[in-house]
């Protein structure tokens, strides 16, 4: 069967489970978190020591594999073979010896579950995932889409049983972007240090992920959106000594991500909040900051800030540029946007 990693982590939870697994993708959160939840209910902690075996792909071939897939548990149910990084697996891209491991999947030992974890994605046109999925469990662990990642933040941290204001979400994800297990290990970090009853604030991401509610890439877009040009300038300087938390790229990234999607407004005819926020791929919640550029930038100057980005961005790798500090090219694209 193909599932998600929701639904395969569910299933795990409950301890529904089976044979094989096929876990693949760019996602390493989720793989990690499938792996540990198998091991954590695959076998019982007495018989992990005898049943359990978690193998590492470039210390391995298929031969090995196979000899641990079939040999039966020892005076348990059943035992685990937990093979990670197992694109790194010896012979696992020739077709004569994966043919040995798919005959296994054919007819796969009930008392073995069998668990292969590839970082990164595999051709799905080849024929050994689909006698996994066929008579296991096929998973796709997928990097997350920049517009999921709100909700995805509000949800994980609403399942820890805390709440999380949208500010703050904003903030996680504009400053870390889509890499699940940093934005999870930081949630996890500040709930350690707060009650129960205690919302995760900006002030609170600010005090214990260290990112400025004041000086951010968030209310930078905002004071551009307000062409508060005093704003603007204080926090490009803030970024200049503080460059390692306010990477130069990554803040033209973003800087890129919301003109474009001003740019969509300019040209989307029903400008409900409703709509916009399906066209635009974000929590209704943002819809406001765009159309409030949209308001305040012509579809010309949008144009315009867009270009300057993009030189800003050749500037940052020293294109037509010579040598310029960052600070330098910061300060003349927030210029060249709101003159």
């Amino acid at each position: 069967m193909n599932l998600t990693p929701e639904q395969a982590l569910k299933e795990i939870r409950q301890k529904k489970l089976q044979p094989l697994y096929f876990i693949y993708g760019d996602e390493p959160y989720y793989i990690e978190q499938l792996a540990e939840a198998i091991e954590k209910v695959a076998v019982p902690e007495a018989e992990k020591g005898f049943n359990q075996f978690v193998l590492f792909g470039k210390d391995v071939d298929l031969g090995s594999i196979l000899n641990y897939a079939r040999r039966f548990p020892f005076m348990a149910e059943r035992q685990l073979v937990l093979v990670r990084e197992a694109q790194q697996v010896g012979g696992i891209d020739n077709k004569e010896k994966t043919t040995l491991l798919e005959d296994y999947a054919t007819r796969p030992l009930s008392s073995t579950i069998l668990v292969l974890c590839f970082q990164g994605n595999f051709d799905m046109r080849k024929s050994l995932p689909k006698t996994f999925e066929k008579n296991g469990v096929l998973v796709q662990c997928k990097k997350m889409y920049d517009n999921k990642l709100p909700d995805w933040v509000g949800e994980y941290t609403r399942s820890l049983g805390a709440k999380i204001s949208i500010k703050a979400i904003q903030m996680l994800v504009e400053n870390i972007g889509n890499d699940l297990k940093r934005i999870t290990s930081e949630i996890d970090k500040i709930l350690l240090n707060l009650s129960a009853s205690d919302e995760i604030t900006a002030g609170v991401v600010e005090k214990y992920v260290g990112i400025s509610k004041e000086y951010n890439v968030f209310e930078l877009q905002k004071a551009l959106t307000q062409r508060d040009v005093i704003k603007a300038n204080k926090i490009a300087n803030y970024f200049a000594t503080h460059t390692k938390e306010n990477p130069l790229p990554q803040v033209l990234i973003i800087l890129y991500n919301f003109f474009t999607k001003v740019l969509v407004i300019h040209g989307t005819q029903d400008k409900s909040e409703g709509n916009l926020a399906s066209v635009l791929g974000v929590n209704p919640f943002f819809v406001k900051d765009y159309l409030s550029a949209a308001r305040q930038y012509s579809l010309g100057h949008v144009v315009n800030a867009i270009k300057a980005i993009r030189y800003a961005d050749n500037a940052c790798k020293g294109i037509e540029s010579g040598t310029v500090n960052e600070e330098a090219i910061l300060k003349e694209l927030i210029f060249r946007i709101l003159h």
